[in-house]
């Protein structure tokens, strides 16, 4: 393979262009201090180095360029004047064409599909996802040998005991004159206390050192997998003064919550909608300057790029101060399009907005670099969807505009608070934790409501995790109890609990939707010895908190379901999960036996399987179907086959649901499976 002359330099090059892109923007918002200019001139300095290293003379010259624009800027005590931050950044711009233009080798691999390009990985992400899940597979075995070293200490500490009792006991016998004076047992029993007493202490020392050092390895392992969002803000500020220089507005950016960390492939995925979410604020909410005085507002506009982590999700919202979105307009291009009938004007606004969210329709009345083509918001609904997110869309005439991402979790990481209640132990993100409180058990009112405990004047719904984790325990009795007050987007719940056990940081993981962890569960964390600890959902607490309040149905007959299919894990999972909720299941290995088991006993639904030797599922219901004994008892198919076609035959055998497998959720299967059912008389 041809040896890659730009390899590193293109790394280099990207981080330095960074750094001076976000430095001069800073100089034009005055933000700067004494020190960032000088910063600004090694990093340029640095820069015109590297080039001329690897004969990159255009790239040097630009670099020198930007030293003598800088230079006279390292005394100026008020912002940077615009010319000079406007050809600062051109000539940055051109270093990073420059850059991306360095070709690698053409008989170099390429990149695997689905991949970024080597060098746009090494921007992002600085070794391979695969390779760092490897190394952690190799800490966690590490850790668990180091477990079991810990646990064979115990086994020197008796040694040693066993050697000092040996030595007490020569010393009786002998008394401690003849002891020292008379043969070599005594001195021997002494100098092999010593020996095992060194040892255990040296053994145990150097086993604590190396399981913190691991710790520490881990933790870094995990850090490399996310990248903070903030590394999103600099290129999104140029957006935002780019679009603006071009329609000839005001406009200052603002990023929020650029200390989350985040999977780089989530981060890498949103960013060209987001850059397009910043364009859409510019081009159709920042009104013009004059706009904005008559409006009483500030000449400058003024967006925000906020990101926050919520429970399973990754939410990015862009928010502007400007007019807000002109809901006439949108339903006068619907009409235009044909998407809507000229009599449609009883549409409310939300139905309007959601309309918009489609893609495709511009209120534009001429197209410029910036809009016009209706394509912005196609860019954006197809990240999101491609993420299995959502788009939603809030506006406020005169007063601006929030559009908001929502994207499942791959990874990302957080610091948490760890709990204990009925010798389970749980986290709850530490973000949402507002206080922790030691309250007496008199303090927690009991209604027909549910509990709750007053909180700075408040009553906050108060459930017990260890119900939450196990339904039907009741909490540890004593005088008190602790209470962590978490906050969700409804509002703040009391969750006790029997012990505090400190924070850590972890790397939160989303688990499987075959899982039935229910929405309680956000995710898990692997700790140290490779084993998963579940991260708590605030949303999920405050509402098994209202269930636990909700008024109790009446008892009513155990329903019947049979369970078909081959694989004993799927079957113990809805027998599990179909238990617990009261019903009486029986099961079946094969399409065959569910058959013979329907026509011995009378069953409220069937849940079946598709793929299983011998009969499928689909021939399964069909036979049911045919049978007058049978063809009234509701069938659900649960399969991991998720094709439209599959989907059609499900319906047109007859069976009544149709659940993917790999969509699986634990509340939705049970609303299905209650709907269904009927209690045999």
């Amino acid at each position: 393979m041809t040896k890659d002359p730009y390899r590193y330099f293109r790394v280099e090059a990207r981080d330095l262009l960074e750094q001076l892109g976000r430095g001069v923007l800073d100089l034009e918002k005055g933000l700067g201090d004494a020190q960032t200019v000088p910063r600004l001139l090694r990093l340029a300095h640095t820069l015109k180095g590297a080039a001329r290293v690897v004969k990159q003379c255009e790239i040097a010259d630009h670099a020198h360029v930007i030293e003598d624009l800088l230079a006279p800027l390292r005394d100026a005590p008020d912002a940077a004047p615009r010319g000079a931050v406007d050809a600062l950044l051109k000539l940055i711009d051109k270093m990073g064409a420059s850059v991306a233009a360095l070709t690698q080798p053409t008989d170099a691999a390429p990149p695997s599909a689905g991949r970024p390009p080597p060098e746009v990985a090494l921007r992002t992400m600085r070794a391979d996802p695969a390779e760092i899940d490897a190394l952690l597979d190799g800490i966690s075995q590490a850790h668990a040998k180091i477990a079991a070293l810990q646990r064979s200490l115990g086994a020197a500490q008796r040694a040693r005991e066993l050697a000092d009792r040996l030595d007490e006991q020569l010393s009786l016998r002998r008394g401690q004159a003849q002891r020292s004076a008379a043969g070599p047992t005594g001195p021997l029993a002494g100098e092999l206390r010593a020996i095992l007493g060194g040892l255990g202490r040296g053994l145990a020392d150097g086993v604590d050192q190396l399981d913190r050092e691991l710790r520490q390895v881990r933790e870094a392992a995990e850090q490399l997998r996310l990248v903070p969002a903030a590394t999103l803000f600099t290129a999104l500020e140029r957006t935002a003064r780019d679009a603006a220089h071009t329609l000839g507005k005001r406009v200052r950016f603002e990023g929020r919550g650029g200390d989350v960390r985040l999977d780089a492939d989530v981060v890498g995925a949103l960013q060209g909608a987001l850059h397009q979410l910043v364009r859409n604020a510019v081009a159709h909410g920042i009104e013009s300057e004059v706009e904005r005085l008559a409006a009483g507002k500030p000449a400058d506009g003024h967006i925000v790029i906020d990101v926050a982590r919520r429970g399973r999700r990754a939410v990015f919202s862009c928010t502007d101060d400007g007019a807000g979105v002109d809901v006439d307009a949108v339903r006068r291009a619907a009409q235009r399009k044909g998407w809507l009938a000229p009599a449609a004007r009883a549409l409310d606004a939300q139905a309007l907005l959601q309309l918009m969210l489609r893609g495709g329709l511009s209120t534009a009345t001429t197209v410029t670099e910036v809009a016009g083509r209706g394509v912005g918001l196609d860019v954006v609904r197809d990240a999101v969807d491609g993420l299995g997110g959502e788009v939603t869309v809030q506006t406020t005439p005169g007063r601006g505009t929030t559009l908001r991402l929502e994207v499942p979790l791959s990874i990302a990481s957080l610091d948490v608070l760890l709990v204990e209640a009925g010798g389970v132990m749980a986290s709850i993100p530490l973000d949402t934790v507002r206080r922790t409180v030691r309250h007496g058990t008199h303090e927690v009112a009991r209604t027909a409501q549910g509990d709750s405990l007053v909180h700075e004047g408040q009553a906050v719904p108060h459930v017990a995790l260890s119900w939450v984790l196990q339904p039907g325990t009741s909490p540890r009795p004593g005088r008190f109890e602790s209470a962590v007050i978490v906050e969700g987007r409804e509002g703040l719940v009391a969750v006790g609990v029997d012990r505090l056990l400190g924070t850590v940081r972890v790397v939160l993981r989303p688990l499987s939707a075959w899982v039935a962890a229910g929405p309680v569960v956000a995710g898990a964390f692997l700790d140290v010895e490779g084993k998963p600890q579940i991260v708590l959902d605030p949303d999920g607490l405050m509402a098994e908190a209202r269930r636990a309040g909700a008024p109790k149905p009446p008892a009513v007959a155990r329903a019947p379901v049979l369970v078909v299919d081959d694989s004993l894990t799927t079957r113990m999972l809805e027998q599990s999960i179909l238990e617990s909720a009261g019903y009486l299941v029986h099961a079946a290995v094969s399409a065959e036996d569910g058959l013979e088991q329907a026509r011995r006993h009378r069953y409220s639904l069937f849940l079946v399987d598709v793929e299983m030797p011998g009969m499928d599922g689909f021939s399964f219901i069909e036979h049911t179907r045919a049978d007058p004994a049978l063809r009234e008892v509701p069938a659900i198919l649960v399969t991991s086959r998720a094709s439209p076609e599959d989907k059609r035959r499900g319906q047109e055998v007859g069976a009544q649901g149709y659940i993917v497998k790999s969509e699986f959720a634990q509340a939705e299967f049970l609303q299905r499976v209650q709907q269904l059912v009927q209690v045999p008389s």
